[in-house]
């Protein structure tokens, strides 16, 4: 892995079979992200960005290629050690949320903690912390359905950042969201990398919420385009 990097991806390759045909959503992307380094990857749909986004995550297993994270080769994982990567150093953020509706905003944020083995006063104590980083600290005893879309992708913000993750991953995070909630989801995502010194990867498939990232790659076919070169 480069000195300095955050993120190595090595011919990354991701084959499905859909009725009887057989899709490379990926075909052999490799890209390396810096460490410290906001990068938007952009594309049509079904270019291959979620997919992309997805493997990097650990939440699926890619069909050839490697994946590297913060020094930890995900194939070299299992599934238990993926989902402690994903509680301790990878933060993601989803297009749709996924907040547990019974759950409140401050519980939702604490689930990961809870579930790393810290206390319950301990992961409150931090839930706190993070939802008043993203301006819901009024908001924390509020249920998912009390929210606006844009206060729910805050409350997913503020449950990515209270585990001080190293990488954060964020697929489509204003896709849901009018003009105004999408610009501070954003000025919130740029705010807390350079607090933390945090490494963002952003799918988007708006030129406009790209033009907010250190740099720009595209997809299409599920291959780098546009500048992407294959040792980038």
């Amino acid at each position: 892995m480069p000195p300095g990097s955050a993120i190595q991806i090595v011919d990354l390759r991701k084959r499905y079979a859909v009725g009887g045909r057989v899709i490379d959503a990926l075909a052999g992307v490799s890209l390396t992200v810096a460490g410290g380094e906001f990068l938007c990857v952009m594309g049509p749909s079904g270019s291959g960005k979620s997919t992309l986004l997805n493997l990097v995550a650990g939440l699926d297993r890619p069909t050839g290629g490697e994946i590297i994270v913060d020094g930890s080769t995900l194939s070299a994982l299992d599934d238990d050690a993926l989902t402690d990567l994903r509680r301790t150093r990878v933060g993601v953020v989803f297009q749709f949320f996924n907040l547990l509706p019974d759950l409140s905003a401050r519980d939702n944020v604490a689930l990961p903690l809870r579930a790393r083995g810290r206390s319950r006063r301990d992961a409150i104590a931090r839930a706190l912390e993070a939802l008043a980083s993203v301006g819901l600290a009024d908001r924390a005893a509020h249920l998912p359905k009390e929210l606006s879309g844009g206060e729910m992708q805050r409350v997913a913000l503020a449950r990515a950042l209270a585990i001080e993750p190293v990488v954060l991953l964020a697929d489509e995070p204003t896709g849901n969201l009018d003009s105004a909630s999408g610009a501070l989801i954003l000025d919130l995502l740029r705010r807390s990398r350079q607090a933390a010194g945090l490494t963002v990867v952003m799918v988007t498939h708006s030129k406009e919420v790209a033009a907010t990232a250190d740099r720009v790659v595209v997809l299409r076919d599920g291959a780098l385009v546009d500048g992407a070169s294959a040792g980038d």
